[in-house]
């Protein structure tokens, strides 16, 4: 399975110009399965998981309803205030088959007044290539331009080259292409990029009572928590119990979480805890206990995601759980086979504490501009850490340094 080795983000919000990870093709340390963002309110963590979101939801729906989302507003109001340039990505991606990364940019601007992709194309190394530039296998500007098809460039006179012009510049030709058996490589990029997700747990969306009925996958909210408990008892056993162990070992007292249908065909959580004879219900329970629950579920998930981003996972949770969540945050993704990569943004230096100077990233604002500079590469952290100063006490000392802005436009 794929994952990111890099990005660059130009213009969006206050990421002007933010990259992270390798942003040139063949250099540049990569980014690690698990990545923790750490710094002031209005530090730009939470644009950089959403500028993440914003590339899906092209994908997904177009870049006009990306941009015209209920918390983005608009082209205006997501490109950088007083930038005239386009909105820009590169991203940079290793698949798990051993072919050379890939290189995809996307640029989005207006056109006649309305969000389009000006610019698209994907890059990549000749077959046996392990020196040198990558070439286009995808080269698209205002829609028209060339694709290559196969599994390779495999020679500079390559003859699969075909002219192509869309005729939607609000979709992207990864959504397009990526259909077709022809091009494997691009197919794999949109499935890849189509099962990103992004975790803004609610502790009370997952009190509403949903309608019975098995689900798959979790939705943003966790609001279906219980269908997705109902479809895992009945079709995944064993990674129902592994959940059941997991939280019931993290929270004291709990002794076991049952899915039950109602008569109204509501769907309950029933939670059975040691010292009382009658269950409770997930509209009584504790929000750490509902977010425990929730990322039992996801780190469980039987077809897991390529991608994670958790905004702020320690909300609501007893100071004790936090190192240990993020314990196991990192154990997923250090697995063997693990196949998933999580990037986290808090604010908890517990949380901070259980991580490796290369899993840390501290963002600033400077200028109004948000900057991300990896913890590994700051002076003193690697001599404080073999004394025994763990990464979150050095961050609460501002070894980190830090700032106090907290305008996120």
């Amino acid at each position: 399975m794929a994952r990111l080795l890099g990005i660059r983000i130009q213009n969006y919000r206050s990421l002007a110009d933010l990259g992270i990870g390798q942003t040139e093709y063949g250099k540049g340390e990569p980014l690690p399965r698990f990545a923790c963002f750490i710094g002031p309110n209005g530090a730009g963590k939470s644009t950089l998981l959403d500028a993440l979101g914003f590339v899906a939801d092209c994908l997904l729906e177009g870049v006009e309803a990306a941009c015209d989302k209920p918390h983005r507003g608009g082209f205006e109001r997501v490109r950088t205030q007083h930038a005239d340039g386009p909105i820009a990505f590169e991203i940079f991606f290793e698949s798990d088959d051993k072919t050379p990364p890939i290189v995809y940019a996307i640029k989005i601007d207006l056109e006649n007044g309305v969000p389009s992709v000006v610019l698209e194309s994907l890059r990549q190394r000749r077959k046996g290539e392990t020196r040198g530039k990558p070439y286009h296998f995808l080269k698209l500007e205002r829609g028209k331009g060339k694709v290559w098809s196969g599994q390779y460039l495999e020679d500079k006179d390559d003859k699969r080259a075909e002219q192509i012009r869309l005729g939607d510049l609000n979709r992207l030709g990864l959504a397009t292409l990526g259909n077709l058996l022809s091009h494997p490589r691009i197919v794999r990029l949109r499935t890849y990029i189509e099962q990103w997700y992004l975790s803004y747990f609610i502790p009370n969306a997952a009190r509403v009572l949903p309608p019975a009925g098995a689900q798959q996958r979790l939705d943003s909210h966790g609001a279906n928590v219980a269908n997705v408990l109902q479809y895992l008892k009945r079709a995944h056993a064993k990674q129902f119990d592994a959940i059941m162990q997991k939280v019931t070992q993290s929270i004291p007292g709990l002794i076991n979480i049952e899915p039950e249908e109602s008569q109204d065909r509501r769907l309950l959580l029933k939670f059975d805890e040691a010292g009382y004879q009658d269950p409770f219900y997930q509209q009584s329970m504790s929000d750490g206990t509902l977010k425990m629950l929730a990322y039992a579920v996801l780190l469980n998930d039987p077809q897991p995601r390529p991608f994670i981003g958790i905004e702020e996972p320690e909300n609501g949770l007893y100071v004790g759980l936090i190192e240990s969540l993020a314990r196991q945050f990192v154990g997923h993704t250090a697995a063997r086979r693990a196949k998933t990569q999580i990037f986290v943004t808090t604010h908890s230096p517990y949380f901070v504490d259980a991580l490796r100077p290369e899993q840390v990233w501290i963002m600033k604002k400077e200028a109004g501009r948000a900057t991300a500079r990896r913890v590994a590469d700051l002076p003193d952290v690697r001599e404080l850490e073999e004394r025994g100063v763990p990464l979150g006490a050095q961050w609460y000392a501002n070894n980190f340094g830090g700032n106090a802005e907290t305008d996120d436009r």
